[in-house]
C-alpha cells in the first residue's frame, strides 16, 4: 500500500495528511471546501518543519515530505489509484451516509474505506452499501501527528481481512492500533475518558474540591504513570506479586467505589457554568489558542522524550 487518499480536511484530517506523508507514502487530498484543502497543505508544511524542530522528524527535509501530497479539485482525482481512504468528514450521520454512497461507487473494490469518526459506529452510515464489508471505523487520538493510537473498530459485516489491512497499515505508518471484536458507543478511549470525566465533574458538584485540584490529581499524580504505562500494568506494579494480590487487597474498595460512582448525571447548566468559571480563572477566553499551542509543543517534547526512554529501556 502506497498511496492514500484524505477526505476530509478539518483539524483531524490535516493531522492524518502529515502522518502518511511523513511515513512515505503519496497522498491525495481532498475537501468539499476547496479552501480547506489548501490549509491542509500549509499545516502539513508548518507540522513537519515543527516536527523537526521537536526531535520528532524523520530525518527528510520538510519539502520531500510536502512533496508526497497532492491536493484534488474533485473527490474521482482524489481517489484515483489509492489503496486506502481516511475519511474525516463532519461528525454527522447524514453526511457521512451521503458521503459514503460516493466514495463506494467511485473508489476501486479493493480499496479501504476508513473512518476518522470518534462516536458514530461505522454501521450506521454503511449498512446499504454495495461494498459495505471494506469499511470499519480507524479512530485516532487527536492530533494523530502527535499521538500514535488508534482504535479500529468493525461494523458487523467488515471482512476481517480488512481490519488486518487497515492495523498493518497502521504500524507501518508509525501509529499504535488497538482492535476492538465489535461496535460499542464511545470505542475504548471515550469510554475510559467518559467514566474519569463522570467522577470528576462529580467531585466539583458535590463541593468535595476544585476543578483545578481535579486536573492537578491526574496531571501530577495518575498521569505519570499511565503517560507510559496502562491502568492494568500499573496495578500489576503496585503489588509484590501482581494484580491477583492487588485485586484481593484492593478490589472490596474499589467494588465499595463503583456502586457509589453508579450515579450517572447529566453536566447540567449550573455545573458547567462553575466550572466553566473556574477554568477562566486560570485560562481566560482569549488565551485559549495559546494554551492549545503550548499544549501541543509540551505534548511533542513528552513523545519526543518517552520515545529515548523506551529505546534506551528496550521497550
Amino acid at each position: 500500500m502506497t498511496r492514500v487518499a484524505i477526505v476530509g480536511c478539518g483539524v483531524v484530517g490535516s493531522s492524518w495528511a502529515l502522518v502518511f506523508a511523513r511515513a512515505g507514502l503519496q497522498v491525495t487530498v481532498w475537501d468539499a471546501i476547496p479552501a480547506a484543502v489548501e490549509q491542509t497543505l500549509a499545516f502539513v508544511k508548518s507540522g513537519a518543519k515543527a516536527l523537526d524542530q521537536q526531535g520528532l522528524g524523520n530525518g527528510e527535509s520538510v519539502d520531500a515530505i510536502t512533496a508526497r501530497l497532492t491536493g484534488c479539485a474533485t473527490l474521482e482525482d482524489a481517489l484515483d489509484g489509492v489503496d486506502y481512504v481516511q475519511e474525516s468528514a463532519p461528525e454527522r450521520v447524514e453526511i457521512k451516509r451521503e458521503l459514503y454512497r460516493k466514495l463506494d461507487s467511485l473508489a476501486a473494490p479493493h480499496v479501504v474505506l476508513a473512518s476518522s469518526t470518534s462516536g458514530l459506529p461505522a454501521s450506521s452510515f454503511t449498512e446499504e452499501l454495495a461494498n459495505r464489508a471494506r469499511c470499519l471505523v480507524v479512530h485516532p487520538i487527536n492530533p494523530p501527528h502527535l499521538i500514535p493510537l488508534v482504535e479500529l473498530v468493525p461494523a458487523p459485516w467488515t471482512r476481517p481481512e480488512i481490519v488486518d489491512e487497515a492495523a498493518a497499515l497502521m504500524e507501518k505508518i508509525g501509529q499504535s492500533p488497538i482492535r476492538l471484536s465489535r461496535e460499542i458507543n464511545g470505542f475504548v478511549v471515550n469510554r475510559l475518558q467518559s467514566a474519569l470525566l463522570g467522577e470528576a465533574f462529580r467531585l466539583v458538584e458535590d463541593g468535595l474540591c476544585s476543578a483545578a485540584d481535579v486536573d492537578k490529581a491526574v496531571a501530577d499524580g495518575l498521569g505519570l504513570r499511565w503517560f507510559f504505562m496502562g491502568p492494568f500494568e500499573t496495578i500489576d506494579l503496585n503489588a509484590a506479586s501482581g494484580v491477583a494480590e492487588y485485586c484481593r487487597n484492593l478490589g472490596p474498595m474499589y467494588y465499595g467505589l463503583a456502586k457509589e460512582q453508579a450515579d450517572p448525571r447529566e453536566w447540567g447548566p449550573a455545573l458547567v457554568k462553575e466550572v466553566e468559571s473556574q477554568r477562566r480563572t486560570v485560562t481566560t477566553a482569549g488565551a485559549l489558542p495559546a494554551r492549545r499551542a503550548w499544549r501541543d509543543r509540551c505534548l511533542a517534547a513528552f513523545v519526543a522524550a518517552k520515545r529515548r526512554v523506551m529505546s534506551a529501556e528496550g521497550t
